[in-house]
């Protein structure tokens, strides 16, 4: 976005910006000033400056046309069929590759079980290799590739918790394992986690708490728990009941047309 937010600052167009994160983007900060407007998701952005708290235009998540066109996952509790959606994207894929594997071989022993899993080119046969000598079902995907057609069927997911990943989850009422990027500037994907898990959407498990214990650990609570479970999918659906293409597009529409 800083090449954009330059050229129009030369150009004397008018600037809005967009912060999905909850905690400020750099290039936002810098450009705060200069911006009519910043769409948010919340009013309690960290490093957030008071004197342009004014500006913030709180709106529903932003996603892809398609997705509002998509059949949400109404299924409303885990039964004795696990269909586990895996997304670590480009900073998370090698670690969920190599601190899955125990956990979901045991999980396969006591589920039917089917993963979805995105990966690298790395190590997809390894996970092949996996799968099929523990007769797990599975499918596995690359970053490119669009998500949509594998989470019709999902029941729950581990992900990271880049901010537009959580937004879709959420919307398509998958309750997910976030486990942020700890590396991530400012720790955003963390306080990304905590907005939804505040609002009882999903559950937290910290990087550096991730063995193989503490995963299995949690997913088993996760199934077994299955009022939670249902908790969190009716979260989801109030959370994101508004949530449509017409109202995101006219509220946006209007503001940009207000001036």
């Amino acid at each position: 976005s800083l090449p954009l937010c330059i050229s129009a600052k030369i150009l004397n167009l008018k600037i809005y910006l967009f912060e999905p994160n909850m905690v400020l983007g750099r290039a936002n900060s810098i450009f705060l000033k200069y911006a009519k407007k910043i769409f948010c998701y919340s009013n309690e952005i960290i490093n957030f400056p008071k004197k342009y708290l004014s500006k913030i235009l709180l709106i529903d998540s932003l996603l892809r046309k398609e997705f509002y066109s998509t059949t949400t996952n109404d299924k409303s509790e885990i039964n004795d069929q696990i269909n586990l959606l895996v997304i670590g994207g480009s900073q998370g894929a090698e670690l969920f590759d190599n601190k899955l594997k125990k956990s979901i071989v045991n999980l396969s022993k006591k589920y039917k079980l089917h993963i979805y899993q995105q990966t690298s080119s790395i190590n997809k046969k390894n996970l092949e290799d996996l799968y099929n000598q523990n007769n797990i079902s599975y499918q596995l995907f690359n970053f490119e590739e669009n998500i949509l057609k594998f989470i019709s069927n999902t029941n729950l997911c581990i992900t990271r918790a880049g901010a537009s990943t959580l937004s879709e989850l959420t919307y398509l009422n998958i309750p997910y394992l976030a486990i942020p990027y700890p590396f991530a500037k400012d720790d955003h994907q963390l306080q990304n986690a905590l907005f939804y898990k505040n609002k009882n959407c999903c559950w937290i498990l910290k990087q550096d708490e991730l063995t193989d214990d503490t995963l299995e650990s949690n997913l088993m609570n996760i199934i077994q728990n299955k009022d939670d479970y249902l908790s969190k999918k009716n979260s989801m659906r109030n959370f994101s009941c508004k949530n449509t293409w017409n109202n995101t597009n006219k509220k946006l529409i209007s503001v940009i047309n207000e001036s």
